[in-house]
């Protein structure tokens, strides 16, 4: 099968093109031909050596995916071929910038008929990261007031619109050039990180969630009151610590489940969230995704056709 792999750690320019072996699935697992696959920081942190470095070569990189049951493992009863399916590569697991997957079947979901293949491979690893951190470890509440670090991005653009749809009341960071987008997913009130500080902007946050990382994450910490409570997703493995006792820093645990899956899709399905911008590239542009979702100065999700 075709697939983009790394035969060592570095920038955009290892990524290579080629064949690789058809993975075979084993007892639970289905085998899915891969339709599209979304780019994801994590992917481009893997590629360069940030989360140490991959035990075997070629490495295929690659973590959500939508696409079709090609073939059933042992003891998959849940799923037929043919069926469409969407979902995010187990913990440790990636390959979704193939032809073809190997997952197991329990992490994965039914695509509805209503959503493309793209828009599904665009809000699956985007949407769980979302709801994990809004939902269940923010615990984000009607009338509170959220603060939300980078909102053009895929899982910040998710965040806003599931803050929103529970009631919070949305302050984001953006460029000028996103400010209208932003405030079409909902955003009460946008900063413009590149001239002004929002810490002069905002006070007394009950929440923030910050995807930007570095500087960002540590200044968050001055617009919580007293009790409030920030997560953090770009901060590496743990959240940073926190300068304040009277705040709570969190990380949020991102695992996979069919569940959070269907409840993605159910909140694009009633209107709650829409699906977000794609730019669409082919599988053997590799490089050029990786150059431009490194940059991060993109909105919505990149994502490869696959087939």
């Amino acid at each position: 099968m075709k697939a983009v792999f790394i035969m060592r750690h570095g920038g955009p320019e290892v990524l290579q093109y080629g064949d690789v072996p058809d993975p075979v699935p084993g007892r639970g697992e289905l085998l899915v031909d891969v339709h599209a696959a979304s780019i994801n920081a994590a992917d481009w942190k893997m590629r360069a050596g940030g989360y140490g470095q991959a035990t075997r070569f070629p490495y295929v990189l690659g973590r959500d995916f939508s696409g079709v049951v090609a073939g059933l493992g042992e003891g998959v009863s849940d799923f037929k071929v043919g069926d469409s399916v969407f979902g995010v590569c187990d913990v440790g697991q990636d390959g979704a910038y193939a032809e073809k997957i190997a997952i197991k079947a329990p992490i994965v979901a039914s695509k509805p008929a209503a959503l493309t293949h793209a828009q599904c491979a665009a809000l699956a690893l985007t949407g769980l990261t979302a709801l994990v951190s809004i939902e269940d470890t923010l615990e984000l509440a009607r009338g509170e007031t959220i603060l939300i670090q980078g909102g053009a991005g895929g899982v910040a653009g998710f965040a806003i619109q599931l803050a929103k749809h529970i009631g919070a009341r949305v302050v984001t960071t953006a460029s000028a050039a996103n400010h209208d987008y932003v405030r079409g997913l909902g955003a009460d009130e946008v900063i413009d990180y590149q001239t002004e500080d929002f810490t002069r902007r905002v006070s007394a946050c009950d929440a923030v969630f910050d995807t930007v990382g570095d500087e960002v994450a540590m200044k968050s910490f001055a617009v919580l009151r007293p009790g409030g409570r920030a997560a953090f997703i770009a901060s590496g493995a743990s959240a940073p610590p926190s300068p304040r006792s009277d705040v709570r820093a969190l990380r949020p645990k991102v695992g996979r489940d069919r569940r959070h899956l269907e409840r993605i899709t159910a909140l694009v399905l009633s209107g709650a969230v829409r699906t977000p911008e794609i730019r669409r590239y082919p599988l053997s542009d590799a490089a050029a995704a990786h150059a431009m979702s490194e940059g991060r100065h993109l909105r919505g999700k990149l994502v490869f056709d696959v087939r």
